[in-house]
C-alpha cells in the first residue's frame, strides 16, 4: 500500500458524505489496480491541502484535502470558529448559491459553528452574495459565510469569508484563520458534528430589508422608460433582480429563459462568466429579437454584472468591457451627488481617476479584488474591471451585480428621457478625458510552477519596448509602490500613457496582463481617436501573449 492510498483509507473513516466515500473507494481500487489515470487522480486529490486565503477557499470538488467536499467544508468552519473564539466570539450568518452541495455545504459550516458554541443563522434558500454581504451589518454579526464558486466551472465549489464590517477577509486574518484550520485538520476529527447541533434558518425579513435597501437607492428619480434583457446565467440572481428592477417601478426584464433558473451544471455555457467567449450569445440573440434598450447579466452568485448595448457597428449590439461599465457608474454616481472617495482596484483603466478629478472628489487605487476596495476610508463608488462594481457602500461594502444593475439601468433612463444613448455617454467621457482603450490577455498554466517561471522570467529579462511603444519605467509590485502593499505582479509603464499590468490570477490557475492606451481626442473626432487607440493595443496585446507562450 502507498502512502497517498493509506491516506485516503484514513480520509474514508472521516467522510461522512456517501458520494465522495463512494469515488474515494472507487480511485483508490483502481489505483491498486495498477490504473495509471486512477494513481493520478488520487495522487492529486491528496498532494496538498486546498490554500485558505484573502480569497477564502475555492477548488474542484471531489475526495481528499485538495478539493472541495463536507470533510474540508468541516475542517474550514471549525478553524473560523476557533477565531472567531478567540476575538470575541459572537454570531454568523451563512449563506449559499445553487451550485452542487452548496446548501449542504452551507449547514454543515452552521452545525459546526453552533456545535462550538457561536450563534449560526442560515439564510432561507439559494441568494446571491451580496444578500449575504448586506445580512452581516444588517444583523450585526461578527461573521459571514458565502458557499460559491461565483463564475467558476460547474465541478467547483467555494467558500468565502467576511467579518463584521461585511468586507471579505485580509491579512492577518487570513492567515490566522488558516493556521487554525490546519491545527483542525492535524488533530481534530470533524466528522461527527452532532445531529442536534441548532442554527437559525432566517426568514424573509432579511431579504425583505435588501430590497428595502437597493430600490432607495432610486426612490427619487423619476425616469424609468428602460428595458432590458436579462440572463442570470444559470444562477440565483434572476428572482431578486426582477424584484428589484420591478419595486423601483422600471418594466419587466425580458429573460433569457434557457439561463434564468439555477443549474449547478450550467448546460448552455462552457464557463458561466459573462466575460467568457460564447457566454452571452443567448442574450445578445434576444436582444436582436426585442425591443429593449440593455442587456444586463449576472454571474451565477450576482455578485458581479456585464451590460450591453445598442451598436450598430458591431452587428446591432456589444458588451460594454468592465471598464466602461465602471467609468459610466462612477460618472453617474458623480451626477446623483456622491461624494466621499472614489476607488478601483490597480489592473482596471484608469479613467475614473480623471473622472474624479474633474469633480474635485477623492480618489484611490487599490490591490486587485474587492477585499481591498471595500476597505477604502469613506468610500463613495468602488469597481474592479473584473465586472465588479459597489455602489451602496453603506448596506453592502462588496461588489454587487444586483444594486449595480439598478443604477446603471436608472442612467440609461436618464439619458434616453434627454434624446441621449450610453454611447453617447462613453463618447462625452472620450472628449471630456481622452480615449481610454483596454484589454486583458490571459493564459492558462498547468500548475504554479509554471506561473511562477513566467512572473520570474519577466522580471529578470523584462521587455524594454511593447508593441512598438517603449517602456520607460518599470515597476516590480512585490515591492511597496503607491502606498499599496506588496503583491505578486509586474507594471509596465508605456510612452504616451499606456501600461501593462502582469500578475497571475487569484482564483484560477492563470496569468493575465492588463493593457491601457489612452489617446487624445483632437477636434473631437472620436473615431480616430479610438482607430488609433485599438491598433496600439492590437500590438501590445500580440506581444504580451508572446512573453507568456
Amino acid at each position: 500500500m502507498t502512502k497517498v492510498q493509506a491516506k485516503a483509507l484514513a480520509w474514508l473513516a472521516m467522510d461522512p458524505d456517501p458520494n465522495t466515500r463512494s469515488s474515494l473507494q472507487t480511485l483508490i481500487a483502481s489505483a491498486r489496480a495498477d490504473d495509471p489515470d486512477a494513481s493520478r487522480e488520487l495522487d492529486d486529490c491528496f498532494a496538498t491541502r486546498l490554500a485558505f486565503g484573502t480569497a477564502g477557499i475555492r477548488g474542484a470538488m471531489g475526495p481528499g484535502p485538495n478539493r472541495m467536499n463536507r470533510v474540508v467544508v468541516r475542517q474550514t468552519a471549525a478553524g473560523l470558529a476557533e477565531y472567531l473564539l478567540a476575538h470575541g466570539g459572537g454570531s454568523a450568518v451563512i449563506g449559499h448559491d445553487a451550485r452542487h452541495q452548496s446548501a449542504e455545504f452551507a449547514h454543515d459550516v452552521a452545525a459546526v459553528l453552533a456545535q462550538r458554541g457561536l450563534s449560526a443563522m442560515v439564510l432561507p434558500r439559494a441568494l446571491p452574495t451580496p444578500v449575504l454581504a448586506f445580512a452581516i451589518r444588517w444583523l450585526g454579526c461578527a461573521a459571514g459565510v458565502m458557499v460559491t464558486a461565483s463564475h467558476n466551472p460547474a465541478r467547483d465549489n467555494g467558500i468565502k469569508v467576511y467579518l463584521g464590517d461585511g468586507s471579505q477577509i485580509v491579512a492577518p486574518a487570513d492567515a490566522e484563520i488558516s493556521a487554525a484550520i490546519d491545527r483542525v485538520a492535524e488533530s481534530n476529527d470533524v466528522s461527527a458534528v452532532p445531529s442536534d447541533a441548532e442554527w437559525i434558518t432566517l426568514d424573509e425579513q432579511v431579504i425583505d430589508a435588501y430590497v428595502d435597501a437597493a430600490t432607495s437607492l432610486v426612490s427619487g428619480s423619476t425616469e424609468r422608460s428602460i428595458r432590458a434583457v436579462y440572463t442570470a446565467m444559470h444562477g440565483v440572481g434572476g428572482d431578486l433582480l426582477a424584484r428589484v428592477f420591478d419595486r423601483a417601478g422600471f418594466p419587466a426584464v425580458v429573460a433569457v429563459r434557457e439561463q434564468q433558473q439555477p443549474d449547478p451544471d450550467f448546460p448552455t455555457v462552457a464557463f458561466p462568466n459573462p466575460e467568457e467567449s460564447g457566454a452571452m450569445d443567448l442574450a445578445l440573440a434576444l436582444a436582436h429579437s426585442s425591443e429593449v434598450d440593455l442587456i444586463i447579466a449576472s454571474d451565477p452568485d450576482a455578485d458581479r454584472c456585464a451590460i450591453g448595448i445598442p451598436d450598430s457597428a458591431a452587428a446591432g449590439w456589444r458588451m460594454l468591457s468592465g471598464d466602461e461599465v465602471g467609468w459610466l457608474l462612477g460618472w453617474w454616481m458623480l451626477q446623483r451627488g456622491a461624494r466621499g472617495t472614489f476607488a478601483q482596484s490597480l489592473v482596471s483603466g484608469s479613467m475614473l481617476a480623471a473622472i474624479a478629478a474633474s469633480a474635485s472628489v477623492k480618489y484611490r487605487q487599490t490591490l486587485t479584488g474587492f477585499k481591498w476596495i471595500s476597505r477604502v476610508p469613506d468610500l463613495a463608488f468602488g469597481y474592479e474591471e473584473a465586472l465588479g462594481y459597489c455602489v451602496d457602500p453603506a448596506h453592502v461594502r462588496d461588489k454587487d451585480g444586483i444594486t449595480a444593475a439598478l443604477l446603471f439601468a436608472e442612467m440609461a433612463a436618464s439619458a434616453k428621457a434627454e434624446g441621449r444613448t450610453v454611447q453617447d455617454l462613453l463618447d462625452q467621457l472620450a472628449v471630456d478625458h481622452g480615449v481610454y482603450a483596454t484589454a486583458q490577455v490571459s493564459v492558462r498554466m498547468a500548475n504554479a510552477g509554471l506561473i511562477a517561471k513566467s512572473m520570474h522570467e519577466l522580471r529578470q529579462h523584462p521587455p524594454t519596448s511593447v508593441g512598438g511603444l517603449a517602456v520607460e519605467r518599470l515597476d516590480d509590485l512585490e515591492q511597496p509602490i503607491d502606498g499599496l502593499p506588496p503583491t505578486d505582479g509586474i507594471r509596465f509603464i508605456l510612452e504616451g500613457g499606456g501600461r501593462v499590468i502582469v500578475r497571475p490570477s487569484g482564483t484560477e490557475p492563470k496569468v493575465k496582463c492588463y493593457l491601457q492606451v489612452i489617446e487624445a481626442v483632437h477636434e473631437t473626432d472620436i473615431a480616430a481617436a479610438r482607430q488609433a487607440a485599438d491598433a496600439s493595443l492590437a500590438r501590445i496585446a500580440t506581444d504580451a501573449r508572446l512573453w507568456l507562450g
